[in-house]
């Protein structure tokens, strides 16, 4: 009996070693690889802000965290504020997070001083293998859906099938739950870049929703 509650005793001791081991292993691992994980997802962003921003000659100021409520849901945007080397303000890239089909769609999206869209790039997206690609070039400026140079500012972007008036959009074929997943990202991103309150459904100022009601 002694000797199996010492067997016992010694394979716990072994396992309760192995464990500390390999966390140890594990911990030194994470920590020789974050470091150059950040500073490679720093080095995405960079590039990604002068992709959507259309230029490489611009300077980049502090991130900005904007909180703005959805639908009872407070969401957190970041907010890249971008002028050109002379200090010229050229607008901002704004990083927007949404539910799309398959889970969160991350989008970075640049406007102008005018609350134009001069281009954008998916960050993440969680969606059906195939879906996150396509999005990532249908909305471009040669893309068939287009959103370039449009503005939010002039109503909410929709699907076209939405029949929501001006400012429609073509749905990526066969996707329209990731289409309008997109473009509710890009409406809130702009409604958190212009600091103006929002319809929680839509994205939509709520000014401007009262105003059409009255």
């Amino acid at each position: 009996m002694q000797k199996l509650e010492s067997s016992l005793k010694n394979m716990v001791l072994v396992l309760v070693g192995v464990a500390l081991v390999v966390g140890a292993v594990l911990a030194c691992i994470n920590n020789l690889t974050s470091g150059p994980i950040a500073e490679k997802a720093a080095q995405s962003l960079a590039a990604g802000i002068k992709s959507v921003m259309g230029t490489e000659d611009l300077q980049v100021a502090e991130p900005e965290e904007v909180k703005q409520e959805f639908g009872g849901k407070e969401l957190t945007f970041i907010l890249h504020k971008c002028s050109d080397k002379s200090g010229k303000e050229l607008g901002a890239a704004v990083e927007s997070t949404t539910g799309g089909f398959g889970g969160d769609l991350k989008v970075l999206v640049g406007f102008d001083t005018e609350g134009k869209i001069m281009g954008y790039t998916i960050l993440q997206a969680s969606e059906t293998p195939g879906l996150g690609a396509k999005a990532t070039s249908w909305f471009q400026k040669d893309g068939k859906g287009s959103i370039i140079g449009m503005t939010p500012k002039d109503g909410d972007l929709h699907v076209s099938k939405d029949d929501k008036g001006g400012n429609a959009v073509d749905a990526i074929t066969a996707s329209t739950i990731t289409s309008r997943a997109f473009l509710k990202a890009i409406n809130q991103a702009y409604a958190a870049y212009a600091g103006k309150s929002v319809d929680g459904e839509s994205g939509a100022s709520k000014v401007e929703h009262n105003e059409k009601k009255g």
